[in-house]
């Protein structure tokens, strides 16, 4: 049975409680402000760590958040989500085994936080250039390259599948890192720019198609993420109680009322990445009492990060490495358990030991991975790579006027930030595109 909402409510109030205006002060002091600056250059989207860290310490956060906007018009959210744990402060010179790295994702949401609460807009738009652009998808990639459009004075549309803008933001990140609503707070931070028209429960493939968006406008730019889950094929997957754990956060994130949430008192959640965590952290949090995450290698090969990781410990998850599902065991048409099976490296491959054990179960989620959504895009228009759109460095597709970024692309990732840095390259490609046809 779920947490009461108000109870709930309280527990997911906030992952990393924001500095005072002394707490900020006395951190930016610990910054060397390097003149070669690691952290720089471990940030994907490259934001100038030291300048906007100095700008804290002489009392000027507003400076700070322009700075970290230059970069990232998403830095609020990047400053609430990204991993700084292995991106920035990994790389700060401070970080040892003597000294904890400077809090540069505390500092920068401390400046976004104020630019953001000042009311007004840091951006002016460039004089009309005459030029429409359509950006498919309204998550992190396709928000960045429409404010960067924006700017340069070219008027948008964005398309998103959805009832809301924020893509990944919005409906993919645990409540307890962005509450308050955060995520619409800033699509309308980035909208008042102006120049950007949102268009909701558009989904390309369905009610557009990609050849007539070529037509209708200069130039066009995919962020549609991954919209499909990979499917477990495993006996019982269509059990009651068998789901998708990024319907789950999706849907946890959208209700209203907390209590009507019947989580059960026993999950488990298949699977070794930042969704995983979330769901099984949200789990414990809605009041399940035993909370299973179950990853089929080591430690060190999940994909969420050992902050994650220890996070989910911290808050009563189990983590049981080395094993890999086998069915789910249902009575009736209900989960009852799930029954896994220990695994192995043999010479670099992942083999199964023959040894399994079965855990009791209400809910299992899985968090395996996502796909692109098949139909959105048109293979015969555009290049695949792996299931992926191909893209070269500038976010250009194998179509002169069709760019992507964000997830969909071959060898993007699930971080917020870089698909940031897509959105923002892709606009700077674009915008010279159509500043050469004019």
């Amino acid at each position: 049975m779920a947490q009461n909402s108000a109870l709930f409510s309280e527990l997911m109030s906030d992952l990393h409680p924001p500095l005072s205006g002394h707490e900020a002060g006395v951190e930016s002091d610990r910054c060397y402000f390097c003149y070669d600056a690691p952290c720089v250059t471990a940030c994907p989207t490259g934001i100038d760590v030291p300048l906007f860290i100095r700008q804290i310490q002489t009392n000027n956060p507003a400076g700070a958040g322009k700075t970290i906007f230059d970069e990232n018009i998403l830095g609020g959210m990047c400053a609430r989500v990204c991993p700084t744990e292995t991106l920035c402060e990994q790389a700060c010179v401070r970080n040892s085994a003597e000294h904890k790295p400077v809090k540069i994702g505390a500092l920068q949401r401390f400046a976004t936080d104020t630019l953001m609460g000042n009311g007004s807009h840091p951006y002016q738009r460039a004089a009309e250039s005459g030029k429409k652009v359509v950006v498919v998808g309204a998550g992190p990639a396709g928000l960045a390259c429409a404010h960067r459009l924006a700017m340069h004075g070219h008027n948008v549309d964005i398309l998103d599948a959805n009832s809301k803008p924020g893509g990944l933001n919005e409906y993919g990140i645990a409540s307890y890192k962005t509450p308050d609503n955060f995520a619409q707070r800033e699509v309308e931070f980035i909208l008042d720019i102006g120049g950007i028209d949102i268009k909701n429960e558009i989904q390309l493939g369905q009610q557009v198609q990609l050849g007539e968006l070529l037509e209708q406008y200069d130039a066009v730019f995919i962020a549609v993420g991954l919209k499909d889950a990979n499917q477990v094929s495993l006996e019982g997957a269509s059990l009651e109680g068998v789901e998708d754990a990024v319907n789950f956060i999706a849907n946890l994130r959208q209700t209203e009322d907390y209590s009507a949430l019947d989580i059960g008192r026993r999950v488990v959640v298949i699977g070794g990445g930042m969704t995983a965590i979330d769901a099984a952290v949200q789990a414990k949090l809605l009041g399940a009492d035993d909370v299973t995450l179950v990853y089929r290698r080591d430690k060190e090969s999940m994909n969420a990060s050992l902050f994650e990781q220890d996070l989910a410990q911290t808050n009563g998850v189990k983590i049981i490495h080395h094993a890999a599902p086998v069915k789910f065991i249902g009575e009736q048409n209900d989960l009852a358990e799930v029954e896994f099976e220990y695994t192995r490296q043999v010479d670099g491959k992942l083999q199964g030991t023959g040894e399994k054990f079965t855990l009791p179960a209400d809910h299992a989620f899985n968090a395996i991975g996502q796909v692109l959504q098949k139909g959105v895009v048109d293979a015969d228009l555009i290049t695949l790579k792996n299931s992926r759109i191909a893209v070269n460095e500038e976010r250009q597709t194998s179509h002169q006027k069709i760019w992507a970024g964000g997830d969909c692309i071959a060898g993007g990732d699930d971080l917020t930030v870089s698909a940031v840095q897509d959105g923002k390259l892709a606009a700077e490609s674009i915008h010279r595109y159509l500043s050469s046809k004019n």
